[in-house]
């Protein structure tokens, strides 16, 4: 699986929501209950970016990403941070075991080349994001095997209310390319990983999963020449796991909830063996009438920024910290549109024996957003997100963002 900017989508957490919008009860078909569930989203962008013309001001910044040909000024039709999604999913109960699986495609809704929509030009490639089985019993919990969201910040996105709408990066386009939302300037993409894990019951309200997923090597950007073979991890897979505590009364109601990784890396140049890439987050999410809180942290080592092991070690080996997080406010008014505010920043330090370089150091991001229900199923979303990176060097470079548009729960 690339891992670039442009397939740092983040998608099913609403994933829940668009399956169970479908078909009340699904559809029997033999011993199986069926269901089909998805979305259906498009924007309007338009981007205005300040620095250096050529949009190189860092390695890494989330300002830059589609300043193409200098342009200061881009627009763009393109979904947002979630992709367009078909979900089909199944569930039986047989020899006292609850048995289901879940499959999804992601086909692309935007287009890159005039005359061209099926070539590699055309970036409108189709996605495929999960394809899992689950197995197990409401007395003891229930294994997954398959490819899903990763358990490690997965509560951060789930969480983030640009996962409706746009973020940061609208100036990416092409078929399969959407937007960044809070990724990168908050929290490290969790990602779609291979994995095998196991979830406990719920235990009134408190929950844990912990499993191993499959492990991946150091990215390399910029001058941050990292020496690795392949993309796919290496002697050991990566382990992951986090707990959660759901809690409601008659006037609040919420979550909190802690995640961590720690990932084995090997073939780091300068380094004789291995070194281990480590984080961990914890938040929490509570609700008063239609007031919405939310706060979140994460703190890394060798696991990078905006994606994970991105620019997690110099180019000796050695590992680079990282560290972030966002606060957010959402209120529901009585028409039942939701208007929010929200800010994070994401920050990854130099080693100490490396000099100051064009390496993104920060990426900090303000989103203020308006979200309508004009339907059960239909949401009208408009938003203006801040982005400035700063390099190492203190350069800065800064984009806006002015979006609008529509996505459909199904």
């Amino acid at each position: 699986m690339a891992r670039g900017y442009n397939r740092l989508p983040l998608a099913a957490a609403l994933l829940a929501t668009a399956t169970s919008a479908s078909a009340a009860g699904g559809i029997v078909a033999g011993d199986w209950t069926l269901d089909i569930g998805g979305i259906v989203n498009m924007y309007y962008t338009s981007t205005t970016h300040s620095g250096n013309s050529a949009g190189t001001d860092t390695n890494g910044g989330l300002t830059a990403a589609g300043n193409q040909g200098g342009a200061k000024t881009l627009a763009n039709l393109t979904t947002g941070l979630l992709p367009n999604y078909l979900i089909v999913s199944g569930k039986t109960r047989q020899n006292d075991l609850d048995v289901a699986f879940t499959i999804s495609i992601q086909p692309g809704a935007s287009t890159t080349h005039g005359g061209i929509q099926t070539s590699a030009q055309s970036n409108t490639n189709q996605e495929n994001r999960q394809a899992f089985l689950t197995v197990g019993d409401a007395s003891w919990g229930s294994f997954k095997l398959g490819k899903d969201i990763g358990i490690f910040a997965q509560d951060a996105i789930l969480n983030d209310m640009t996962l409706l709408g746009v973020g940061s990066a609208a100036g990416l386009l092409g078929g399969n390319t959407t937007t960044l939302g809070r990724i990168g300037t908050g929290f490290i993409y969790a990602d779609w990983k291979s994995q095998i894990a196991y979830t406990t019951p719920n235990f009134n309200g408190f929950s844990a999963t912990a499993g191993v997923t499959q492990s991946w090597d150091a990215i390399v950007t910029g001058a941050s020449a990292v020496s690795t073979a392949g993309t796919r991890g290496g002697s050991e897979p990566a382990f992951e796991a986090k707990a959660s505590y759901d809690f409601a009364t008659d006037a609040v109601k919420g979550k909190v909830w802690v995640s961590g990784i720690s990932q084995n890396v090997e073939k780091l140049a300068g380094i004789t063996g291995s070194q281990r890439a480590e984080a961990y987050d914890l938040g929490a999410n509570v609700n008063v009438a239609g007031l919405g809180l939310t706060a979140y942290y994460y703190d890394a080592s060798g696991m990078g920024t905006t994606i994970q092991l991105r620019d997690g070690f110099d180019a000796t080996g050695h590992k680079r910290d990282s560290n972030g997080g966002y606060v957010q406010a959402t209120y529901a008014l009585p028409t039942a549109t939701k208007i929010g505010v929200s800010w994070g920043v994401s920050n990854l330090d130099k080693t100490a024996t490396e000099s100051a370089s064009t390496l993104v150091s920060k990426n900090e991001m303000w989103t203020v957003g308006v979200y309508h229900p004009l339907t059960k199923h239909l949401n009208l979303v408009a938003e203006f997100s801040d982005v400035k990176a700063t390099a190492q060097t203190n350069v800065q470079a800064k984009a806006q963002t002015v979006s609008a548009g529509a996505i459909l729960f199904f």
